[in-house]
């Protein structure tokens, strides 16, 4: 089996297309296309970075236009910088 090490301060991100179809409220489809690029994705894997805040299966946001998509065994990934990530999206409870 083969798999992607991170390495040189680098984070994989499963950026792997929903397959689902999007519809607006009136029901006209959205193709592809025009669909707005997420720039949330998984964690899949890092290189070895002291004092990280994030780690590996953790949702978090990065910067537009950063890193370098590639597909890897049929599934699409994004190899980003550590320091281009920009949060970490945490689930909170309602007060």
């Amino acid at each position: 089996m083969n798999e992607l090490q991170p390495v040189n301060q680098n984070v994989l991100l499963d950026i792997s297309d929903d397959k689902q179809e999007q519809k607006t409220s009136s029901g006209i489809i959205i193709p592809d296309t025009a669909k707005e690029k997420q720039n949330i994705a998984k964690v899949l894997a890092m290189s070895n970075i002291e004092n990280a805040e994030i780690a590996v299966g953790d949702k978090v946001l990065y910067k537009p236009l950063s890193g370098n998509e590639t597909e890897f065994e049929g599934r699409k990934y994004l190899l980003i910088q550590y320091s281009e990530i920009l949060a970490k999206i945490v689930e909170t409870e309602e007060i």
